[in-house]
């Protein structure tokens, strides 16, 4: 099953902001925040900004319930 991952790590004077999926890709603020909550906030909202990835986690899911489902989402069968 796909994960996402939040997390917070020290940078400079404050937190810097990561969003991690499980296929490796991950996402980092260019900003830091004060604390780990306003960072961890901050990678939250910045993945519900990230439609299409979290859209492709839904169809990484359902093409592993029905395979059917993967052979159906590509019109030339691959």
């Amino acid at each position: 099953m796909p994960t996402v991952t939040l997390s917070a790590t020290p940078k400079g004077n404050g937190y810097q902001a990561t969003v991690t999926f499980s296929d490796g890709v991950s996402i980092s603020s260019a900003e830091t925040y004060p604390t780990i909550a306003e960072a961890m906030t901050a990678a939250a909202l910045k993945l519900l900004d990230m439609r299409e990835r979290l859209e492709a986690l839904d169809c990484q899911i359902a093409s592993k319930r029905d395979p059917l489902f993967a052979s159906n989402s590509d019109p030339f069968g691959r």
